[in-house]
Order: C-alpha cells, then sequence, then structure tokens
C-alpha cells in the first residue's frame, strides 16, 4: 500500500520503510510473494476487480520502495504499470 500517511507506516514509524501490513506481528517482514499478493487485492478493491493491472501497479508501487529494489523476488519481474496509470490509481486513493 502506498505510504502517505503515518497511519500507514509498520507501528505509525513514518521512518519505517513498510507499511502495517508488510510485518508480521514479530516484525519481521513478510514474504516478496505474500506482500505481492497483499498489495494486489488491495489495488483491486481500488479498480474495480481488474487483476491484471492491480498486478502492474502493485509491481511499481513495490519497485519504488528501495527495501524491494535489489531483490530476486519472480512476481516482480512482469510488466509494471506506467507512470500515468500508475498516478490514475493513486488519484483514485485521495
Amino acid at each position: 500500500m502506498p505510504l502517505t500517511k503515518k497511519e500507514d507506516f509498520d507501528n505509525g514509524d513514518e521512518n519505517s520503510n513498510f507499511c502495517l501490513y508488510c510485518v508480521n506481528t514479530d516484525g519481521s517482514v513478510k514474504s516478496c510473494e505474500e506482500i505481492f499478493e497483499g498489495g494486489v487485492q488491495f489495488f483491486m478493491t481500488q479498480i474495480e476487480g481488474d487483476r491484471q493491472m492491480a498486478e502492474k501497479v502493485t509491481r511499481k508501487n513495490m519497485g519504488e520502495l528501495s527495501y524491494w529494489r535489489d531483490k530476486n523476488c519472480e512476481v516482480l519481474k512482469g510488466e509494471m504499470a506506467t507512470d500515468e496509470e500508475f498516478a490514475e490509481v493513486m488519484k483514485k486513493l485521495s
């Protein structure tokens, strides 16, 4: 999920690299696949159930986060949303 408000961050810590949904209760980071699927499900609610676009938007969103940039995660290797597509979805979240 996009990190736009303090409440979006893990433990409300705006210095965290993770949203509250990306960490386990013990503070460990969930797997890339688990976070990706959670992101897809989240974005599908914003773009009326279009899974393919939700996957592209999730890849773009995760790809912009420093933690995921250098990770070798298969689910992140597909097509990404364009800047315009991503901006359109982000606008719906406002």
